[in-house]
């Protein structure tokens, strides 16, 4: 289970891609440099965006790697591949 929190907003999603979607809209009322957005996965801290940094931080060794697994598992019944046609005529 994923929970944002930012001032005025707490929220909890069960698949990541919603809970980064949810953070990402946030990064708008991110207007000092007291205001942040943090996603947890559970009672971890995972991800943070505040105007002090430039980028969102992924927080934690191995966490970036993990969420985008999570994020290619999440999305893989809507990634469509593309395959040529294998030709009867080459094949033994």
């Amino acid at each position: 289970m994923f929970r944002v929190f930012a001032k005025d907003y707490d929220r909890q999603f069960e698949r990541w891609t919603d809970a980064l979607d949810a953070g990402n809209s946030l990064k708008a009322k991110c207007k000092s440099l007291a205001r942040d957005v943090r996603i947890f996965d559970g009672e971890e801290l995972i991800w943070i965006y505040s105007r002090s940094h430039t980028y969102p931080m992924y927080i934690g060794a191995g966490v970036y790697d993990k969420l985008a697994r999570l994020f290619l598992l999440e999305n893989a019944p809507l990634i469509e591949v593309e395959v040529d046609d294998v030709d009867d005529s080459t094949q033994p």
